[in-house]
Order: structure tokens, then sequence, then C-alpha cells
């Protein structure tokens, strides 16, 4: 008898119930009951009800007469920003067709300059000359080649698995790494979108434009190379052209390339360059110093115009 009076005055150990239990056999907060529990006891008073709805209504009114306001003054700004928008455009076509003019302008004096030059040279220094200028990059040249082009990926992310994404645009890097693996192929001559690249040129970006030489260029992009019958086989092994191929798989790129036979590049703008000059202070070393003169280059240098890569 001991013994089982023992056992029923023993306290039984209560093991309180972990998270989730609690939520799912309570889930209204402790605190919303009570004040639902307050409500029922002593509901609130009809004026507090109706002040509380006046004070409602009148932020309603006054959300709306903002909205009003704030529509009807741009509706009246809308005709003076689309005047706006529409000269700007008006002046960007009238500058680019200006521009359009002018290089077509220069073109033609180039090429009655190079006329007048070489009734004025004999033959074989006129030859010279112009293997001179089409090395450089200052002569138009005519060949067989390849064509290495480049298009943005079409937007048609997917917006729930995601598929698509990446950056569906042809980078500046892409440019420049198409460009100098090209070089390293044996290209004679460049050019990306009739843009012609010489040893000084720039591929870089400004926004979301891509600039060649200072010159803006748009999609598809085509990168033109003048060079030997190896020049495609010998790009289609770079490493860069395994990289845009990989990148083209991943985010939808349009990366192609191709042999062209009869290219013809054009002529790359005389560039402005600029010559060092002696100090004029008595105080100046020229032990340490390297001058750079006219036809003088550095064995650094690397043949192409840019580097970079995605």
């Amino acid at each position: 008898m001991s013994v089982r009076r023992d056992e029923r005055e023993r306290p039984s150990r209560v093991y309180a119930p972990d998270f989730l239990t609690e939520l799912f056999r309570n889930p209204l907060e402790p605190g919303y009951a009570a004040a639902a529990q307050r409500r029922r006891v002593d509901p609130p008073s009809r004026w507090h009800s109706r002040s509380a709805r006046t004070v409602t209504v009148v932020v309603l009114v006054v959300l709306g007469f903002l909205l009003a306001v704030a529509y009807r003054q741009t509706m009246e700004d809308e005709p003076g920003r689309s005047q706006a928008r529409s000269g700007l455009v008006t002046q960007v076509k009238e500058r680019e067709r200006e521009t359009d003019e002018l290089s077509a302008r220069a073109d033609e004096l180039r090429e009655e300059v190079g006329r007048q030059r070489d009734a004025a040279l004999s033959g074989s220094a006129a030859a010279r000359l112009r293997d001179l200028e089409a090395g450089t990059g200052l002569g138009r040249v005519r060949g067989d080649g390849v064509v290495v082009r480049l298009a943005d990926a079409p937007g048609d992310a997917d917006a729930v698995t995601g598929a698509g994404a990446g950056p569906p645009r042809v980078l500046y890097s892409d440019l420049q790494g198409v460009a100098n693996a090209l070089w390293s192929a044996g290209a004679e001559a460049i050019s990306i979108n009739g843009q012609r690249l010489t040893a000084t040129s720039t591929i870089r970006s400004a926004g979301e434009a891509i600039l060649v030489d200072f010159r803006p260029v748009t999609g598809p992009y085509e990168v033109s190379a003048i060079g030997p019958g190896s020049m495609k086989r010998r790009f289609e092994q770079s490493r860069n052209a395994a990289l845009m191929r990989e990148v083209a798989e991943k985010t939808g790129l349009s990366f192609g390339v191709r042999e062209a036979d009869d290219l013809t590049l054009p002529a790359a703008p005389e560039p402005q360059l600029r010559y060092a000059e002696p100090s004029d202070s008595p105080n100046a070393s020229p032990s340490g110093d390297r001058s750079a003169g006219p036809g003088s280059t550095d064995s650094g240098t690397s043949p192409s115009p840019s580097g970079g890569g995605r």
C-alpha cells in the first residue's frame, strides 16, 4: 500500500509543447484575443465610432484631392515635356545628318588628296606610301577575311524560373576581346560597324552606348577583319571565341563567325598627333627622360588597339 501511495503523491512531469504545436493550437496572439474580448464586453461608444469614420473620410478626401492636383499638374506639363523631347530629337537627327555629310566630304577630299599625291610622286614611292597607309589604317583596303557578328539577346527571360538570366547585352569588353583575338589570329585590318581600328583606337562604353574612337555603334555588331586564310580557324580556336560561345549559350547572345570574300574596310580618320617638346627649364636633366619623336615606337606596345574581356 505504501508503494502505491508514493506513486500517487509523485507529481507528474509536464512537457511544454514545441513552437509549431503551440502555433497551430493557438493561432491568435494573446494580446489580440484580450482586445477582442474587451470589445465584446465593453463595446466602443457611438461617438467614438462616428469620429473614427469621420477621420477616415477626411483622410480619403484629402488624398483624393492631392492625387487630382498631381494628375492635373502632370497633364499640364506634358505638352512642354513632349515639345522639349521632340526638339532634342530633331537636334540630334540634324547633328547626325551634318556629321554624315562632313564625313562624306572628308572622304572625297581624302581621295582627291590621294590622287594629287600619286600624281606628284613616282610609282614606287606612291606604292610604298599606300602600303604604309593600309598598315596604319589610314588607307582603304580590300581583301578576303572574316566577319564576326554579335547581337544582343532577346528580352524573353522567364521571371519565375530565371531561365535566360544574365547579361543579355553585348558589352564593350566583348568587342575588345574579339578585336584582340583577331589581331592575334593574323588580321591585317579590322573595322567595327564600318569604324576602322588603328593603333590608337579605343573601344569603351558611355552608359549603355558603345563607342569606337568616340563614335557610337549600335547592334548588331559586325567585326570585319582582312587577313590570311588561316585566320578563321585560329580565331575559332582562341580562348576568346570559346568564352563568347559559352556566354552565347548561357545568355542567348548571338555570336557567329563566317568567312567573307572581297571585304572593303574604310580608312580611319587622320589622328591628331602631339609631339613632346624640350623643356625650357635649365635644370631639366635629359638622363632619365625618354623623348618620343614622330617615328618612334615602343617595343612593348601591343599591335591590338584595345584590351579587356568579359
